[in-house]
């Protein structure tokens, strides 16, 4: 009987969740990201990820947020994810999801460098990862970069060296007006309880100083489903159950890189 009590709850919870996402949006919190200013003043922001699939993968919230509020999104994949021989299919896969995301696609820019190269056993360099972010940030007048945190979601060492690689820019270059923001990532059960975590992330963003971080819920989480589809190569079926039941497909929390 306890059992079906708990079963039961969680159901309750979940529908709740999903809900407060599909049917209440004017019920979600007014976000304040990138709000600070002048109310017409829209942003260049640069979405940094390591490769093919991790924007639709992880940061679907956070793109979903941007684009539906006219902010200018320029996305930086820094490898084509060639680590099973089939890059050049990955990185068209990439232009795809995009495509779905409404990202411009004249604003993705994906990098097949030798010394960058898909796979736990490839340490990038984090020098290199600095020079080519500090090319793309000011070639595109980006006062906004958004990356991963040092465990990067997953674990995977591309994530973190990528987000390394944005902390050595931002170290070696000292710009003064671009601001700088990870995703936060979460432990394991939070990481696989779908909706549920909104609820978490919001109490967790709450519990911080104003404007250090910033919960983002995915207004449309049905899009995030269809550009993951996009990498066909990629979904197969733990990936779809991965997508499912991941909290990054319906909430980002984002922390201010100091």
């Amino acid at each position: 009987m306890g059992w079906i009590l708990i079963i039961v709850s969680i159901l309750v919870v979940w529908v709740a969740s999903l809900c407060k996402i599909f049917l209440a949006p004017s019920s979600h919190s007014k976000p304040t990201f990138l709000e600070d200013g002048p109310a017409s003043r829209k942003r260049n922001v640069l979405l940094v990820v390591a490769h093919p699939d991790d924007e639709s993968m992880f940061f679907s919230p956070t793109i979903s947020y941007l684009t539906s509020r006219g902010h200018n999104l320029y996305l930086l994949c820094l490898s084509v994810g060639n680590g099973d021989g089939i890059g050049s299919i990955r990185k068209d896969e990439l232009y795809r999801a995009c495509a779905v995301h409404k990202v411009q696609l004249q604003q993705v820019k994906v990098f097949d460098h030798p010394d960058l190269q898909d796979g736990f056993g490839h340490v990038w360099n984090h020098d290199l990862l600095a020079k080519i972010i500090e090319e793309e940030a000011y070639s595109h007048g980006i006062d906004v970069l958004i990356t991963f945190d040092g465990y990067g979601v997953s674990g995977h060492c591309n994530h973190g060296d990528v987000h390394y690689g944005v902390r050595k820019f931002l170290h070696d270059s000292l710009p003064r007006n671009i601001e700088a923001w990870e995703l936060v990532s979460i432990n394991i059960l939070r990481k696989y309880s779908g909706p549920l975590d909104i609820w978490l992330s919001n109490l967790d963003s709450m519990r911080h100083p104003r404007g250090v971080m910033h919960c983002l819920l995915n207004e449309h989480p049905r899009k995030s489903f269809l550009a993951m589809a996009q990498h066909s190569s990629q979904w197969v079926w733990f990936r779809k159950l991965f997508v499912s039941f991941s909290s990054y497909t319906y909430v980002n929390t984002l922390r201010k890189i100091k």
